[in-house]
């Protein structure tokens, strides 16, 4: 059974890939999942392969969502990173970690795009 808050963060993840499409970029993957971590969003752009980490919040009221973004996530992340390298035999290539941060408001998500966020 899907909650509220998976379609919630469904809508945020599809919306941050529309975004993501109107600034150039190619979205390789959506949800990669290894045993350490799930990384959002893969995708090109230009000659950089960026993981993408989407933080989405119904409010403000718990401060804005990239501040969820912490330390250990992060990490986590940068592994799952690795790990997606390595089984793609993938090297030579600009990686980078951005966050597409993202709260509604009246019904449409007011977007904030961190490149090289960590």
């Amino acid at each position: 059974m899907v909650g509220p808050w998976q379609i919630f963060g469904k809508k945020a993840e599809n919306t941050a890939c529309k975004f993501l499409r109107k600034a150039g970029f190619i979205i390789l993957e959506k949800n990669y999942t290894t045993k350490i971590a799930e990384i959002d969003i893969i995708a090109q752009y230009h000659d950089f392969l960026v993981f993408v980490e989407v933080k989405a919040r119904k409010t403000l009221r718990k401060g804005k969502p990239k501040e969820a973004v912490n330390f250990l996530k992060q990490k986590k992340i940068k592994l799952g990173a690795t790990y997606y390298l390595k089984n793609k035999k993938i090297d030579n290539i600009r990686i980078r970690f951005d966050v597409v941060s993202m709260y509604e408001n009246n019904g449409k998500f007011e977007i904030e795009h961190i490149k090289n966020a960590f």
